[in-house]
């Protein structure tokens, strides 16, 4: 009974000892700086809206603007790490740590597996470095939200992402990546994007150009096609180059050395001299 009045008397002269006006000077300065972010921040790009839900979504590229408009700085800390190759499963608990002028602000967790729904279709062992950007991001986000104060206007509720959760996977997808999807309907479910392409690229096309098809395919079909492109254009400034540099040699063979230049000749280097 002793110990939880001494614990509320501690409270009282804490909530005693506070600047009633410099905290009503920061609660207002908080409520600008959330004024300030909702009308600088954009739509789907920032944050997501998504339908039903009570509060947009952050976003990596509004975290990032944030922090920028409050001049402070991240790091970040890989806290937990799995990598079994084994059973292919592969699992990153990151920690993003802000800094205003070198001293410690706040923190946020971030964490990400190939477990997660979005990743079931695709090979785990291609999956390691995006798992580890996105618990990075993740991190970032929940620092973020802490440090300005704005989780009444913000959430991260990865559950409630859906097709948020989708521009997450297209923000860090590689070729690589892409060519690892697989299809999970039509003639060539179960098949990746690199097999379907080696078999019928032209159907990879069709579904391009198909309304339905899902976000994350079209973009990994339009990274394929991308890296092939730049792959081809590669190629032939090699050969560009190549024949370049053969005809400087002809070039050079077919130059006399002495085109120019005045020669003397003595008359004992004549060679029908008698």
């Amino acid at each position: 009974m002793s110990n939880e009045i001494a614990k509320q008397a501690n409270s009282l002269s804490i909530i005693e000892s506070v600047d009633i006006g410099a905290v009503q000077s920061t609660l207002a300065k908080i409520n600008q700086f959330q004024v300030v972010v909702q009308n600088t921040l954009k739509a789907n790009h920032d944050y997501g809206v998504i339908p039903g839900t009570s509060k947009p979504t952050l976003l990596k590229p509004g975290a990032e603007k944030i922090q920028m408009l409050l001049g402070v700085t991240s790091e970040y800390e890989v806290i937990e790490r799995v990598q079994d190759y084994e059973k292919g499963f592969f699992a990153f608990t990151v920690r993003c740590i802000v800094y205003k002028n070198g001293m410690k602000i706040t923190e946020g967790v971030g964490h990400c597996n190939t477990k997660e729904k979005k990743y079931i279709n695709q090979d785990p062992y291609t999956l390691a470095n995006t798992c580890l950007k996105m618990a990075k991001k993740r991190a970032q986000i929940d620092a973020t939200l802490t440090l300005a104060s704005l989780s009444e206007i913000f959430t991260q509720d990865i559950e409630d992402m859906q097709e948020f959760v989708q521009t997450e996977q297209v923000e860090t997808m590689t070729a690589q990546d892409a060519a690892q999807i697989k299809l999970t309907f039509g003639k060539y479910k179960g098949k990746t994007l690199k097999e379907i392409y080696k078999a019928q690229p032209d159907y990879l096309e069709w579904l391009l150009k198909q309304d339905r098809t899902d976000p994350v395919i079209k973009k990994g079909i339009e990274l394929m096609f991308e890296a092939v492109r730049q792959q081809a254009q590669q190629k032939q400034e090699q050969q560009k180059a190549e024949q370049q540099a053969e005809q400087q040699e002809q070039q050079q063979d077919n130059i006399d050395p002495f085109d120019g230049e005045v020669i003397e000749i003595s008359d004992e280097d004549l060679p029908f001299d008698m």
